[in-house]
């Protein structure tokens, strides 16, 4: 388990070496083709040493790569503006937000579709202002006024990769507490509920209640994160959540068992369409 930069390097370093390899090159080779010393391939390749995004750009034009969203994704995971900002509005947050945060920011607004358990909340890019407020209020005590509306500000922009074309396609197993926890009062939680029913309907969105029925499953152990992206699985991280920090898990084998874990999630869990009267149902309850 590592912390997001260093697997963002290992992740980039191993891509960089995959398309090297593919485009017949060894790394002397494209030392000499971009001007730089051999070594300097290798510790990239090898995510020993961070990397500029225009070495990125000067690597990818070396071995002819075209893709523009594989060229886009690395680009990212090397820290790129190229855009002007359109994928990294986050940046201007860089006082308020930790590392970790800016770092999971940045995977979300590239991934493809995204995995994910949630076990006592609504997941953040399904939260109303009201409950997002609530559960920031409530996870960092004594936060002054102006810090708490910049938190919510940045929750409520994540939620655009929702909008995006093409959207984040979203995943999401929920626990029956996360229903039945009353965050900010009776009204909030009212709201929340039916904001879950409209995302619910949306096409790009695929929600599962795992009810109190289904009895020990799992996800007991708590919950996760897995992004996968759509230019290469290579990519694909399970993130994982701690009160002060995020890791990160790469490995095939992490993978595959939270892959795994996820799948008997949903097997265990009521249907879509189930679950959307479930929650209407709390809803009406509420």
């Amino acid at each position: 388990m590592q912390h997001g930069p260093a697997v963002r390097r290992r992740k980039l370093g191993a891509e960089l070496r995959a398309l090297r390899t593919s485009a017949g090159l060894t790394s002397g080779e494209a030392a000499r083709l971009v001007g730089w010393h051999q070594s300097k391939v290798s510790r990239i390749e090898t995510g020993t040493s961070g990397v500029k995004p225009a070495d990125v750009r000067l690597l990818l034009d070396a071995y002819a790569v075209m893709d523009t969203q594989l060229r886009e994704l690395l680009m990212m995971l090397a820290g790129s503006d190229d855009d002007g900002g359109r994928h990294h509005w986050w940046h201007a947050y860089r006082g308020v937000l930790p590392p970790t945060y800016r770092d999971f920011i940045s995977l979300e607004s590239q991934a493809g579709a995204m995995r994910t358990l949630e076990t006592t909340v609504v997941p953040g890019l399904l939260q109303t202002p009201e409950y997002a407020r609530a559960v920031t209020k409530a996870a960092v005590e004594g936060l002054p006024e102006d810090r708490l509306d910049t938190l919510v500000e940045v929750r409520l922009a994540r939620q655009d990769v929702l909008r995006a074309d093409p959207p984040l396609e979203l995943s999401a197993v929920l626990d029956e507490a996360v229903l039945r926890r009353e965050v900010g009062g009776p009204g909030v939680m009212a709201r929340q509920l039916e904001r879950l029913v409209e995302a619910a309907r949306l096409p790009q969105v695929r929600l599962q209640v795992l009810p109190f029925a289904a009895g020990a499953h799992i996800g007991v152990t708590g919950p996760f994160v897995i992004f996968s992206f759509s230019s290469t699985s290579d990519l694909d991280v399970v993130v994982l959540d701690h009160l002060t920090s995020s890791l990160y898990l790469e490995r095939k084998e992490d993978l595959q068992a939270y892959t795994e874990a996820f799948n008997a999630l949903q097997i265990h869990a009521l249907s879509p369409e189930d679950s959307l009267d479930f929650i209407a149902g709390t809803a009406a309850g509420a």
